[in-house]
């Protein structure tokens, strides 16, 4: 039986339907992804199913009872509620009781008084009354488990701990249905993985939106995808939703193709000269109108967004070297002692948890901040282009026109110019969306707009602090094959998983109180080397006495034995044949079609480089010491 069923549902803001007679059915167990481009209902979808809204027609059934729990995508303001009120008011009608007992038990704590007894004492009476220790135990193991500092105030926490809050108010009521919109927005890849954990625990109906791949492909048991109006459910993953998803876009080009041909006969037959009037058929008539009526009512795809990005003249080889850079905020150590030479046309992912200093170590390389010790250096014709996850380069009472032309009304990408208007249908506004304020778009609107006018600038370095956020799944992918197109240099801060591992050949990795470390290759590769390389105490080998000599052919101290003189002279060669080998492997792994490649060739490569690098290492050391002891006799 469902838990929630929807028939013939249908809604309009403006001309056209978001939902045109749409039908869904949500069961227990069930975890569906709806997807579907920015702007196509999505999120008036979920709002329709919470009961926020009503729906122009059509009907929703849900299971009498039905508990509804929903994350909104949008954080809340500021509040001077702490983290505890906020939990506990998902409980409707307890949650106020229950955050009134919680500050009287702090305040009783910090100092007993005669009132503040006997409120406990009333506050008590009713609890028992209305069965609330049962809840308040709720409450405080959604808060346990959720990590959360319940007395803090929700307007002193960060963009992913408020995530974490509102998702506790949701779980708390233990509802039959979760809602989730965007739940991966301003969170940090291990908080990710954490919800991910936690959602495939739970047991009753999920419906989530989200542009994480990575979420999507281990969370989906099915996709709904909503296109101009029309609900249709996919079985299984991602990859076999596109696959199948362009053969029907095919099927439904070839036949409006069809018709539009045959429309265009029947219009020429219309305005023939009198002698057809006279004889012409009235069914025919009558079907032609048909035929236009249709055509008028079909709702085109919309079109795909087609990103160029202004090149600047190369950069020198050398972009940027920072050498033991140090730099602690409010006596805490965010950087420690971190060298990094970043070269001409390298994609370097920064990963960390929020809080970590990633978005500071890129001010740091750029030179917006100065060290606390250490120095950086850039190379020469650096020409940077700067995304920044705030968006605090839009003016929010700016048009859209405005915030990418500044008052012009062409622009010259490429070499080429171009008016405003099909600059920005590229990025998928409409004449009539780019003369709307800025402060009426969207999340996902917004972050087009900031690369519309990023990608104006002729740049050799491109810096991208968390610019997956909001953008549809197409667009996305879009973005990624323009990166990997991009011959300058990338500095990327991402929590997309999928997007780090397509786009990036390196990351640089906040592990602890302040440490950074480089690894070859994207997230996946990180996660691959990370057990590996995990740092371990350095433990000097004691001395071993050398073996006896044997007594038939005693070696004189301080020469080198026949064999080893012969072993000395093939060194060299080794050495170069291990160093030729060594740069054929770290150029492979620099082509961004290598991480295209099978993950199990993938991870071949990169652990044949390291035993290499290993083999190389040993070979020098053996090396110096032959070569020192040959010196010495």
């Amino acid at each position: 039986m469902p838990l929630l069923s929807i028939d013939n549902l249908s809604i309009a803001f403006g001309a056209d339907k978001l939902l045109d007679n749409a039908c869904f059915q949500l069961d227990a167990g069930e975890r569906v992804c709806l997807i579907g481009r920015n702007g196509a209902g999505k999120t008036t979808l979920l709002r329709l199913l919470a009961g926020d809204i009503q729906p122009d027609s059509g009907e929703i059934w849900r299971q009498p009872g039905l508990r509804v729990a929903t994350l909104a995508q949008e954080l809340p303001a500021d509040t001077t509620a702490t983290v505890f009120e906020i939990v506990a008011s998902g409980l409707e009608g307890m949650g106020a009781l229950l955050a009134e007992y919680h500050e009287a038990a702090v305040q009783l704590a910090h100092a007993v008084t005669a009132e503040g007894m006997r409120k406990m004492e009333r506050l008590q009476h009713e609890l028992e009354a209305r069965d609330g220790w049962r809840w308040q135990q709720r409450v405080e193991t959604i808060v346990s488990r959720l990590q959360l500092p319940a007395d803090t105030p929700l307007a002193e926490l960060s963009g992913g701990w408020r995530r974490r809050v509102l998702l506790g108010q949701a779980l708390v009521r233990d509802p039959d249905i979760l809602l989730l919109d965007e739940p991966t927005n301003h969170l940090d890849l291990e908080t990710i993985q954490w919800l991910e954990d936690e959602l495939l625990e739970f047991r009753g109906g999920l419906l989530f939106i989200t542009h994480d791949r990575s979420l999507l492909q281990r969370m989906a048991t099915r996709l709904l995808e909503l296109d101009r109006g029309i609900l249709t459910s996919w079985p299984g993953d991602y990859a076999n939703f596109l696959e199948k998803k362009a053969a029907l876009l095919e099927v439904e080009a070839r036949h409006n193709a069809k018709f539009d041909k045959n429309l265009a006969q029947e219009e020429v037959w219309i305005r023939q000269g009198i002698k057809a009037r006279r004889t012409r058929n009235e069914g025919r008539v009558r079907a032609l109108l048909a035929l236009r009526e249709e055509r008028r009512q079909r709702r085109e795809q919309q079109g795909k967004a087609n990103f160029s990005l202004e090149q600047a003249e190369l950069s020198g080889k050398l972009v940027i070297e920072a050498k033991n850079l140090r730099y602690a905020w409010q006596d805490e150590p965010l950087i420690r002692d971190f060298s990094i030479r970043i070269m001409r046309g390298d994609r370097i992912g920064l990963i960390g948890p929020n809080g970590s200093g990633k978005t500071t170590l890129l001010n740091l390389l750029l030179g917006h901040l100065q060290p606390d010790a250490g120095q950086v250096r850039h190379g020469a014709k650096l020409e940077i282009a700067y995304f920044d996850q705030l968006r605090d380069q839009l003016d929010p009472e700016q048009t859209v026109l405005d915030s990418v032309a500044g008052g012009r009304e062409s622009i010259e990408i490429n070499g080429q110019r171009r008016h405003i208007i099909s600059y920005l249908g590229d990025f998928l506004f409409t004449a009539q969306r780019a003369r709307s304020p800025v402060k009426s778009l969207s999340g996902g609107e917004r972050n087009r707009l900031l690369l519309a006018r990023l990608f104006t600038k002729p740049a050799n370095v491109l810096v991208m602090d968390e610019p997956t956020n909001d953008l549809d799944l197409e667009t996305l992918e879009l973005l990624e094959e323009l990166l990997l197109d991009y011959s300058g240099t990338l500095l990327l801060v991402s929590h997309d998983r999928a997007f780090l591992d397509n786009v990036v050949t390196g990351c640089v990795v906040f592990e602890r109180d302040g440490s950074l470390r480089e690894y070859v290759g994207g997230y996946s590769d990180w996660l691959r080397q990370r057990p590996a390389l995990e740092p371990t105490p350095v433990v000097k080998p004691k001395p071993v006495a050398p073996p006896a000599p044997k007594p038939a052919r005693p070696a004189t101290p301080g020469k080198l034995s026949y064999n080893e003189r012969r072993e000395l002279e093939r060194l060299p060669a080794r050495i170069e044949e291990l160093e030729q080998r060594q740069q054929e492997l770290h150029a492979a792994t620099a082509d961004p079609a290598f991480y295209k490649q099978e993950a199990s060739v993938v991870t071949q490569r990169l652990e044949e480089l390291r035993a290499l690098e290993a083999e190389l290492e040993a070979v020098y050391g053996r090396w110096e010491e032959l070569e020192g002891r040959g010196a010495v006799g």
